[in-house]
């Protein structure tokens, strides 16, 4: 019988040296692009065309959004606003509920001891600070206005421990007059966030917030942002992916 060659390295034996034919050289093609992001976002209006409809939007999204210190007249909402300052409205609303019980007139705070109205406020923070700034805003009540809290800008600012801010916030919120745009945390970086402000200074900010704004909506607009920041536009983690706002801010991450 003949000896079956077993030489040969393919699907079928080659008789010959057994050394495999070399597979033909194909043109390499064209080299792919790398990958890139799906599209381009097109680019944003300017901040004056957009603050409309986040103005709009946000009042949909938070018809409940106003002043959350609680207050029943202006001084109230006075106090109230200089002990928040580094402390939570939360807290405050807390403080101010027995407070207000016992100090009811610009008097009552006037003539308050500052050992025992110290220890009233602790939990605010900077207490002593506070004490001063409130029983002294109290006095000058007293001795200028006659013990009423005062419904202007420059009367505001001459009382003790009264800035452009808590004046804003007054004037606002007690008078219904919109004198200017309060900016706190949450209405700086969401500003900033929203390109509708460069500036890090509060001042500077709140010029800018005015010319954009409409002045009918000055008093309301901090109070979106406020409620904005601690639902979705959280500082540490933002939840772009729920926001109202993701096609109109600069900021979005898709």
């Amino acid at each position: 019988m003949p000896r079956r060659d077993d030489r040969g390295t393919g699907a079928q034996g080659h008789r010959g040296t057994g050394k495999a034919k070399p597979a033909p050289q194909t043109k390499p093609g064209p080299q792919s692009k790398p990958a890139t992001r799906s599209a381009r976002r097109p680019q944003l209006p300017p901040a004056t065309e957009r603050v409309g409809p986040v103005i709009a939007r946000l009042k949909e999204r938070y018809p409940e959004a106003g002043c959350s210190l609680e207050h029943v007249d202006p001084l109230e909402l006075l106090v109230a606003t200089i002990l928040s300052a580094q402390c939570t409205d939360a807290r405050v609303n807390l403080v101010t509920k027995n407070l207000f019980r016992t100090y009811r007139t610009a008097n009552d705070y006037a003539t308050a001891d500052p050992a025992v109205f110290e220890n009233e406020i602790r939990s605010t923070g900077f207490f002593r600070n506070k004490t001063k700034n409130i029983l002294g805003m109290a006095a000058a009540l007293v001795e200028r206005f006659d013990g009423r809290v005062p419904d202007t800008m420059d009367d505001l600012l001459t009382l003790p421990g009264v800035g452009r801010k808590t004046a804003n916030v007054v004037l606002g919120n007690a008078f219904g007059k919109d004198e200017g745009v309060v900016v706190d945390t949450h209405v700086a970086r969401i500003g900033a966030l929203l390109g509708l402000t460069r500036h890090t200074d509060p001042e500077k900010i709140e010029q800018d917030l005015m010319a954009l704004v409409p002045k009918t909506e000055w008093t309301l607009f901090p109070h979106l942002l406020i409620h904005h920041g601690r639902a979705v536009c959280v500082a540490r983690r933002p939840k772009c992916g729920e926001c109202p706002l993701a096609d109109l801010c600069p900021s979005a991450a898709f």
